[in-house]
């Protein structure tokens, strides 16, 4: 069986206090299935992306379960730049400060709702890399674009200006999330086979790109993903694990996305 990824973003949602219980229910959960603690780290990653005023909760209340149960943290954004007059943003050594490993750049919410473009994302990927901070890589068209039939058009633009400059080494260090917009907190998901069919075609120019063929890609699908349709889409060649919305705010509805995947009860 793949290793699957299983990303949770829970976006303006969880204070310190829920963030805590989340820790506390989601450590008890795994320890508790033999099979979900064996797969842990093997067969299973797993990465919550608090807001930033839960980042401090959630690396203390890690420290208190089983480190394999949660073992990376992750913010939902950051700037490129390291210090300065910047106000309301947050840098990347701010949040290696408070135990991230990883950051979501891209996230269609950014780039819709706030504006931000691909040249802006494309420095918030190189510095990430150049502080050996993981970019969750978000990218996907709107339901406009497909409609338009302009999924790849948009999706190839995405990936292009993320990439430019960077080395095969850089590119193979980015996970990389389509998040078609259309799918995102709307319950609509993209059926498996449309989610295979741009996954697939990304990893392959991804490689194209870096001119390494070989070279490991790791690819999520994130939009509406629940515990229902979750064995359809994780099953699926191309794609490696899930970007998760509201199904990852409760322990439970998080870990069943991967039990419906493995078959574990």
């Amino acid at each position: 069986m793949k290793k699957i990824y299983l990303y949770g973003n829970w976006k303006m949602n969880m204070n310190q206090e829920e963030t805590e219980g989340f820790y506390k229910d989601f450590g008890q959960q795994v320890v508790s299935s033999p099979a979900l603690l064996g797969v842990m780290g093997k067969s299973l990653e797993t990465a919550v992306f608090p807001p930033f005023t839960s980042l401090a909760a959630a690396e203390g209340a890690s420290k208190n379960i089983d480190k394999r149960a949660v073992p990376f943290l992750g913010a939902q954004n950051t700037y490129f730049e390291a210090k300065g007059a910047f106000t309301g943003e947050v840098s990347i050594s701010m949040l290696k400060n408070l135990g991230c490993t990883h950051v979501i750049i891209g996230h269609s919410e950014r780039r819709t709702i706030f504006g931000e473009s691909d040249d802006l994302i494309a420095k918030k990927v190189k510095a990430c890399l150049d502080a050996a901070l993981v970019p969750v890589f978000c990218f996907g068209e709107t339901l406009a674009e497909r409609e338009g039939n302009k999924t790849f058009d948009v999706v190839s633009r995405q990936l292009r200006a993320a990439l430019s400059g960077r080395s095969p080494g850089e590119a193979e260090k980015i996970v990389y999330a389509y998040e078609p917009v259309w799918a995102i907190g709307t319950g609509k998901s993209a059926t498996s086979d449309e989610a295979q069919e741009v996954c697939a075609h990304s990893k392959k120019l991804i490689r194209d790109l870096t001119g390494s063929a070989e070279m490991p890609v790791v690819v999520l699908y994130g939009g509406s993903v629940k515990p229902d349709n979750a064995k359809e889409l994780l099953s699926m060649d191309a794609i490696d694990g899930a970007l998760v919305g509201g199904a990852s705010l409760k322990a439970d509805s998080f870990l069943q996305i991967y039990k419906a995947y493995a078959g574990i009860e």
